[in-house]
């Protein structure tokens, strides 16, 4: 009997000492706890990245669309407005498209577009978030966010 315990002893000794296979236990956990605590916010702030980087680009590319087609009439610019929206990129749609003239910031008609210039365009776009882990942190209080841009006319 005591034969047989020794070897049981002995045999829960080489077990304690041996630990191969705690590395193959723990590895799922591990594994799961960089996916959800790392690479998923990570991948959040990613993707909406990306978002804000496309819809700037978006707006600038607006921006070079416009900067060489002023409108001739101030009086009616809704044509021209209409027309200059048509050419956006139809992800980010454009809102708020303002001519101004002059150092005021007033928008431009005939009767002060002779006195002041055509200086800068104006207008802005939506970008909305639609994170996976982040929305707490992404979307205070609302996951659409608007970016302005204006530029001066050459």
């Amino acid at each position: 009997m005591s034969m047989v315990r020794a070897r049981h002893t002995g045999c829960r000794r080489s077990l304690i000492r041996d630990q191969r296979g705690a590395v193959s236990f723990e590895m799922p956990f591990v594994t799961l706890f960089l996916i959800m605590l790392l690479l998923l916010p990570l991948a959040d702030m990613a993707i909406a990245g990306f978002q804000f980087v496309s819809a700037w680009e978006s707006l600038r590319a607006f921006g070079q669309v416009i900067q060489y087609d002023a409108p001739t009439d101030l009086d009616n610019t809704t044509t021209w407005k209409s027309t200059a929206i048509g050419k956006a990129d139809s992800r980010y749609p454009i809102s708020n498209l303002q001519i101004i003239c002059g150092d005021t910031g007033a928008t431009c008609t005939s009767t002060n577009a002779l006195t002041a210039p055509i200086k800068y365009y104006s207008y802005q776009t939506s970008v909305t978030l639609a994170p996976m882990v982040l929305s707490t942190v992404l979307c205070n209080p609302s996951c659409t966010y608007t970016l302005s841009y204006s530029e001066r006319f050459q």
